[in-house]
């Protein structure tokens, strides 16, 4: 488990009682996670979030009224500091991509165990996006459709070697740490190459430098 040794506060928005429980259990079995608040609604979470300031806010995608979407635009605009952690029974790929465009840094679905959880709570609280190949192959879709005039060759950037297999495990879901593991480096040494990349990309976190790499074909899933 890629585990911080750093205590990391969370705040759950669920409106499902059953499933805030399950997660209440899930995250009492990491030392290192402090719950700091819940919400049942969105428009409860947006209220709290500002004044409490967690690290982290594991998000359901499908409130009622105030949508997971509207509360991540509204976090990101009043406690920029948070991460955004959509948490979501569908895979629903327009509220994702969505979600993802109004700051949310990655998305699991609820049947995920708890090792993933967490591992993606500490993902995120690390500076990562929970990337998964689908919804990498989505935000390409995505940009094909909607600017096809960027796929332009003249524009295309050159990474190494080592930046290019970097960049095509994390389209693959992989974490910092288990990158670091697959190619025997350090996790710092992985942490630098993705600032080269994200300088390079000309974007600022994984998910733009997933969908950048697959639109300009410097990687391919």
């Amino acid at each position: 488990m890629n585990a911080s040794s750093k205590t990391i506060s969370v705040y759950i928005v669920e409106d499902q009682i059953q499933i805030l429980k399950s997660l209440l259990k899930i995250l009492e079995t990491s030392g290192n996670i402090q719950l700091v608040g819940t919400a049942l609604s969105g428009e409860s979470a947006v209220v709290d979030i500002p004044e409490l300031k967690p690290d982290v806010v594991l998000l359901d995608l499908e409130l009622p009224r105030m949508d997971g979407i509207a509360v991540t635009r509204e976090i990101k605009t009043t406690c920029p500091s948070a991460e955004v952690l959509i948490f979501t029974v569908f895979d629903n790929e327009e509220k994702v991509l969505e979600a993802i465009k109004a700051g949310a840094s990655g998305y699991l679905l609820k049947a995920s165990g708890t090792t993933k959880l967490l591992n993606a709570i500490y993902e995120v609280h690390a500076g990562g996006s929970i990337i998964q190949p689908n919804l990498a192959r989505k935000l390409l879709r995505h940009f094909h459709s909607g600017s096809s005039e960027k796929l332009e060759e003249a524009n295309k950037p050159t990474l190494t070697q080592r930046e290019q297999e970097i960049l095509l495990l994390i389209a693959k879901g992989v974490s910092n740490a288990e990158a670091a593991k697959l190619l025997h480096l350090s996790k710092a040494t992985i942490r630098t190459h993705l600032e080269h990349i994200y300088r390079k990309l000309d974007v600022a976190n994984r998910v733009e430098a997933v969908t950048e790499g697959l639109r300009k074909g410097l990687i391919q899933l």
